[in-house]
Formats: C-alpha cells, structure tokens, sequence
C-alpha cells in the first residue's frame, strides 16, 4: 500500500475526517480523535502510525519494520518503518481495528451523532 491507497481506505470507514498537523503529518480522525497518521515527509522515517491492542503492540514491534510509535507508544501505536512493512490486507485491517479501538472509547454523545448522521446519509464532520 501507499499513502493513497491508505487514504482512500481510511474513507471507507464511517465518520472519518483527515487534516494536516505539525507540518507534514496526515491525520485520519473519527470524533476528533485520531486513529491513523500518515507522514507526507518522503525523507521520514515513519511511514504510518496507528493504536492496537496492548497484546497487538508486543507482537507488531517484534515484526521487521514496526517500531514503537514516537510519543505515543505509551498508548499502544505502532509505527510502520515502510510501506510494506503489512501485507496490504493485514494493513487495512489493522487500520480498521484502530479506528474501531478509538470510536469505541468516544464519549456516547458523540458516538450516537455519529451513528444518526450515518443512518440519516449525511457526511459526519465530527
């Protein structure tokens, strides 16, 4: 996958919103809380970032490629060193668990605007 391919996934998935921040970072939020970074620096040394499960954060950082996320490791992210560090199936799967482990802690007045704007049709800016 490339950062295309990540971005349109990411859109596939309810309610997400990108923005740039902190210069060159591509952040991919549901609620305002961000599930998945993308760097558009090409000289990076991390390709993108995303939160999983404290048992997920052991066995990914033992994997080629994967380190602990800079600054929120502590949160249990990852950091793909490379593109392919994933299979692009595993990738996206992967991006899905995040977003689903980061709306699953959003306040219930939050989660159930945006459940109402996706039965209702409208594009959540939440």
């Amino acid at each position: 996958m490339d950062i295309e391919s990540v971005r349109r996934f990411c859109h596939t998935l309810p309610a997400t919103t990108e923005d740039i921040q902190w210069g060159d970072e591509l952040l991919f939020r549901i609620g305002r809380k961000i599930f998945a970074m993308a760097s558009l620096d090409a000289a990076a040394s991390v390709r993108l970032s995303f939160k999983c499960t404290p048992e997920e954060f052991a066995e990914l950082t033992e994997r080629l490629g994967i380190i602990p996320a800079p600054y929120v490791a502590r949160y249990h992210w990852v950091a793909l060193e490379q593109w392919d560090a994933l299979p692009a199936a595993e990738l996206k799967r992967r991006i899905q668990e995040s977003y689903e482990l980061v709306r699953d802690k959003l306040p219930a007045k939050v989660r159930a605007r945006i459940l109402r704007r996706r039965v209702s049709g409208k594009r959540s800016i939440a």
